[in-house]
């Protein structure tokens, strides 16, 4: 047993185990009809369910972990990035969502195969799937660093491969048998418990600080080092800044762009409503309530730079040394309280709710890429051949997310080999590993809103161009091929605008002579 992980932890972690499988078990008793109630809840689900469901995703563990290191290195930036979120979900849900369910779209790719053929659409869903693959896996990571930390008392490989196969495996089974349906409401219940687990150690955090409401807001105005942490805009013209508002209203704005829209994972829920009004409502609910989430997150972090950097404020209740390790590798902050000062019972809420966090992810994940490697490529090589039930489509669909399970698992092992060489902070690393994909894509998409250009040949060259280019800005490509140092230098959120921009205009290159008739409106 680790190092002060007690009895009443371990039933806590125990009794939500227990939770998870009556919840699996429960869920599983709807046996989906055909590949569309599999994939899509047969546009039945409530908006407000798909609403706590993107915003569960978009959190995750990377948020959870990350964020509270956010605010205890910085300020409420973070929380201001959000600006980013609310302008692409008006772009979202104007210009795209509308042409999903014209198209009574299964897969967002769907519009780029009515456009441009069955070669751009695959191009574009294997696209997704390489970053998918990257983004949750890295989350999966994230999480199982936690959990090892906190479960075994060391981040040893093996524990960390340990930790990530159990949270693999119980997203897999809470979804298997019920697909959307079974990930839009495990993601209610997943989301309630971190959030919960948050809160509880926000109010924990906040009792152990002696001084005053009014000595803390004003410590964290004139922080030590001349930093005001309350901020929330930061206006400088940093290029290596993710979260200042020019890259904000920029890369951000891209960002979210393709994860709202372009995503499969996000987009899946957004098309499981009974019609766009109620698609895009979910959206903006999503948006809105994530603000006093990341809120909650990220003054956590701030009241750990007060418990652990400011003995001004905490007088004789000072905390011990802050070492910023763990076996000799760098954790984050919020690690480092868990595992030290957490009493008996709220640590082991936190790592259930670490855990929680995890699974909405891995879950939806798990969903999304077997909707696209079903409904993309194998349902049309199917049907060129024979006719086959929808039931065949379901099936298809659970061994492809079994197969996905464990693509995701081999993806976390190698993420803690990756996010050590980059020495990224964890929320900055989880962000940048999806721009890999976006920026091809957010070309392509660009390309087919805004204009009547393009062809398939143009469509698969701006993806992987965009790939390519983005991997170009990587430090560790940078350094194995001599590159200036300057080019790696860029936020992420700049580096998907030069490969957005770039891939745009390769795909608008070509006239549109090959166009199809659209099924968009």
């Amino acid at each position: 047993m680790p190092s002060g992980f007690t009895v009443l932890d371990w039933a806590i972690v125990g009794g939500y185990f227990a939770m998870l499988a009556l919840l699996g078990w429960r869920l599983n008793q709807h046996k989906a009809t055909d590949a569309k109630d599999y994939f899509l809840g047969s546009n039945q689900m409530s908006f407000w369910v798909v609403a706590v469901s993107v915003l569960a995703t978009s959190q995750s563990a990377a948020t959870f972990l990350g964020g509270p290191d956010q605010g205890y290195r910085g300020d409420y930036s973070y929380v201001a990035a959000n600006i980013g979120a609310i302008l692409a979900a008006v772009f979202v849900a104007k210009m795209l969502v509308p042409r999903f369910y014209n198209m009574q779209a299964v897969t967002v790719y769907e519009l780029l195969g009515a456009r441009y053929g069955v070669v751009a659409m695959k191009s574009a869903g294997g696209m997704y799937l390489m970053g998918r693959l990257l983004a949750s896996g890295s989350r999966l990571y994230m999480a199982a660093i936690a959990v090892a930390m906190i479960l075994y008392g060391n981040i040893q490989a093996d524990s960390i491969t340990s930790a990530a196969f159990i949270m693999m495996a119980i997203g897999f089974l809470v979804t298997f048998m019920g697909g959307i349906r079974s990930v839009l409401w495990s993601d209610l219940v997943q989301f309630g418990i971190y959030v919960l687990a948050a809160c509880m150690v926000l109010y924990f955090l906040w009792t152990e600080i002696p001084a005053s409401g009014a000595e803390i807001i004003g410590g964290l105005q004139n922080a030590p080092d001349g930093q005001n942490k309350l901020r929330l805009f930061n206006f400088d013209l940093d290029f290596s800044a993710p979260f200042a508002m020019i890259s904000i209203v920029t890369g951000l704005v891209l960002l979210n762009t393709a994860n709202f829209g372009m995503d499969q994972d996000t987009s899946q829920r957004l098309l499981t409503c009974e019609n766009a009004k109620e698609g895009t409502r979910a959206l903006y609910v999503s948006v809105i309530v994530a603000i006093p989430v990341g809120w909650l997150f990220v003054t956590i972090g701030q009241l750990l730079h007060v418990f652990y950097d400011r003995p001004d404020l905490m007088g004789k209740g000072a905390a011990g040394t802050l070492t910023g390790s763990f076996e000799g590798e760098r954790i984050t902050v919020f690690m480092q309280y868990i595992l030290n000062e957490m009493p008996p019972g709220l640590r082991g809420i936190v790592t259930v709710g670490v855990i929680a966090a995890a699974v909405s992810t891995i879950n939806s994940g798990l969903n999304s890429m077997s909707s696209v490697i079903v409904q993309d490529f194998y349902r049309p090589w199917v049907e060129r051949k024979r006719n086959q039930d929808e039931q065949h489509f379901v099936r298809a669909g659970q061994i492809s997310m079994a197969l996905v399970g464990l693509c995701l698992f081999a993806t976390s092992v190698l993420c803690f080999y990756w996010q050590r060489y980059t020495d990224m902070a964890l929320l900055d690393f989880a962000l940048s590993v999806m721009v890999f994909a976006y920026s091809g894509l957010l070309g392509v998409y660009f390309t087919v809103v805004f204009t009547k250009r393009g062809s398939t040949g143009s469509v698969v060259a701006a993806l992987i161009i965009g790939f390519l280019l983005t991997l170009l800005q990587q430090s560790y490509i940078v350094d194995a091929l001599g590159l200036p140092e300057s080019w790696s230098a860029l936020a992420f959120s700049w580096q998907l605008c030069i490969g957005t921009l770039v891939a745009f205009l390769v795909c608008a290159v070509v006239p549109g002579t090959h166009v199809r008739r659209t099924h968009d409106g």
